[in-house]
């Protein structure tokens, strides 16, 4: 029953509805044997019993009655069918959006780790069609089985009522049906975990391929991608077909059987109308209900495999439902308050998947200082800002804001002091004035164009076709790497935070326009702590303090003329760069 507990959960609001639905599912089936007992009283009393000649002259008037029930109950059962599957498809629908609503407030509510082990394509795909299949078989699949049940169980208290010896001779085909059955289930159950799983791949694929579109044509892997996603594609495609037939394998035996039930009738129920122990009217109601318990018999493969989906299904999306961060954000009521901005690493140690990425890091960051952070790739600079604003935990050590630990903040007070310019810079798909103001919807248009001047990215927005209100593509397509970071860089300094993350974003852009925002920078008109990232030496050497990271480990720190004195790392890089602008200005002379 827990696959059905938080379904239950989100019926809340339609739980009267649906459950009336299940009650009007049972009546109207239970009525289907109205009309065989209408049949059985007409063919006895007026066309094979003893008296039908006599009771079609003398009792016409009962014979137009029964024929008027008929017609009235099939109208009921046709209304009542009607309105049982507005409920179902009401309830259902309603039940789905308030899941889906709250998927995607939980995948949203994750922490980085969650998104590290979880791919977006099967994210997507729990997000639809695991959901969609979901929906299908509260208004279907279980209308369907409710159904089905009723009819059988309500035919067979009705044949017993008529001859129990022949209901008996009927349901002697029951328990093999029902072995193969439990057989089919057994065998098809793990075929639609792994074809749920094979479709998951199939649109992981799919969207990767569609998200770096660009990065295909650059390399010309067309190709290759189209041959990658065609083998997913048979993957998935026999994987459907293996299972869909599987069926066929036991379609046979299950129809075969079905089809027994009409011999047996004809057979027994023949020899014991000949007997005289059941009437023809009695045989006739046995006849014209036997469809129904031959049809759920032979309908009920399809009910399996029905259910198997919606289990392979369901236990995705449980995935999900249930799913912990174990960094939560609590969304408490409190009054935002400003933090000063001083940071402090105190033998700050982390790990991912027991890979240490940083190891006893020390140091603390006063209020308006100005940090910047080199080190060589995969050294932990982008993993140390990322436990600043605590997207991860640490293994050891603390990390304090204003003398608080940052496991202790509520996330978005914490969180609503940090400007954060990702390395990965992502623009929505929006104006580039809502790319701006995205973290202050309330910014004037004036401050968007103010933020736009200290990022250098006034002057392209303006020639762009409709300046401001230029719909960029998605992820920034349309831009160059310079112009999205610009953007980026615009958004994060606009919400006037006391803290400041800059992560490598000024890497895309030229020396000139480099300047121009360091010294937007330096000159910003609110009280701001900035760190850093960077890999040119024009960017670091203007800042308070430069923190050097090797393979996780901090192992110089000091101001540009300071490290410069050490002979160290930051030497080595600042004569590297050096010497490349200069062997760039004379091959430019002698040209």
């Amino acid at each position: 029953m827990f696959e059905m507990k938080w379904l239950w959960q989100n019926l809340k609001g339609d739980r009267t509805r649906y459950i009336l639905a299940l009650f009007l599912s049972v009546a109207g089936s239970s009525l289907m044997i109205v009309n065989p007992y209408i049949s059985q009283r007409i063919v006895d009393t007026f066309i094979a019993g003893d008296n039908a000649l006599q009771n079609m002259t003398q009792e016409r008037g009962l014979l137009i009655v029964l024929c008027l029930s008929m017609v009235g109950f099939t109208l009921l059962r046709s209304g009542l069918a009607y309105l049982t599957t507005m409920l179902y498809e009401r309830s259902s629908q309603n039940m789905m959006y308030r899941i889906r609503i709250y998927l995607y407030n939980k995948i949203l509510g994750q922490d980085m780790h969650y998104y590290d082990r979880n791919r977006t394509g099967d994210l997507m795909t729990k997000m639809t069609g695991d959901l969609d299949m979901v929906r299908h078989s509260m208004a279907w699949i279980i209308k369907t089985i409710i159904e089905s049940l009723t009819i059988f169980v309500a035919a067979v208290v009705y044949f017993f009522v008529i001859d129990a010896e022949l209901t008996l001779w009927l349901l002697i085909l029951a328990p093999p049906i029902f072995i193969i059955a439990y057989i089919f289930a057994k065998r098809v159950r793990p075929m639609y975990v792994d074809l749920r799983e094979r479709l998951s791949q199939l649109n992981t694929i799919t969207q990767e391929n569609i998200a770096g579109n660009r990065v295909i044509k650059a390399f010309a892997r067309e190709e290759f991608e189209v041959e990658k996603f065609t083998d997913k594609n048979v993957n998935y495609s026999k994987a459907n077909k293996t299972a869909a037939l599987v069926w066929l394998d036991y379609f046979p035996y299950l129809e075969t059987l079905a089809q027994a039930f009409y011999v047996i009738l004809v057979l027994a129920g023949g020899l014991f109308v000949m007997n005289g122990r059941i009437s023809f009217g009695e045989f006739a109601a046995f006849s014209s209900l036997l469809w129904a318990v031959s049809n759920p018999m032979r309908n009920i493969g399809i009910i399996i495999n029905d259910v198997q989906r919606f289990m392979a299904s369901t236990t995705k999306i449980i995935e999900v439902y249930y799913s912990q961060p174990s960094i939560t954000n609590e969304h408490r009521a409190l009054e935002m308050r400003r933090f000063e901005g001083r940071i402090t690493f105190d033998h700050v140690t982390f790990k991912y998947d027991k890979a240490i990425v940083l190891d006893d890091i020390s140091f603390t960051v006063e209020p308006g200082e100005t940090i910047a952070i080199m080190g060589s790739t995969g050294s932990g600079k982008t993993t140390l800002v990322n436990l600043i604003p605590r997207f991860y935990d640490v293994a050891k050590g603390r990390v304090l804001i204003d003398g608080l630990d940052v496991s202790k903040l509520e996330l978005d007070e914490l969180r609503g002091n940090i400007g954060v310019a990702t390395q990965d810079v992502l623009l929505f798909s929006d104006t580039i004035e809502g790319n701006i103001s995205y973290g202050n919807p309330d910014l004037p248009e004036e401050e968007a164009i103010t933020y736009a001047q200290l990022a250098s990215a006034h002057d392209f927005i303006t020639k762009m076709s409709e300046g401001y209100d230029t719909i960029v593509g998605e992820r920034g397509i349309g831009l160059s790497g310079g112009q999205k970071q610009r953007i980026a860089l615009s958004r994060a300094m606009a919400v006037r935070r006391p803290i400041l993350i800059l992560d490598d974003t000024t890497s895309a852009v030229d020396l000139e326009t480099e300047e121009h925002i360091q010294k937007s920078l330096r000159e910003l008109d609110y009280p701001c702590t900035k760190i850093i990232i960077a890999q040119r030496v024009s960017t670091t050497a203007q800042a308070d303090r430069i923190l050097i990271l090797d393979g996780g480990r901090l192992v110089e720190q000091g101001t540009h003329a300071e490290l410069l004195e050490k002979r160290g790392y930051y030497y080595d890089v600042f004569m590297l760069q050096n010497e490349g602008i200069e062997r760039k200005v004379t091959t430019h002379g002698k040209e």
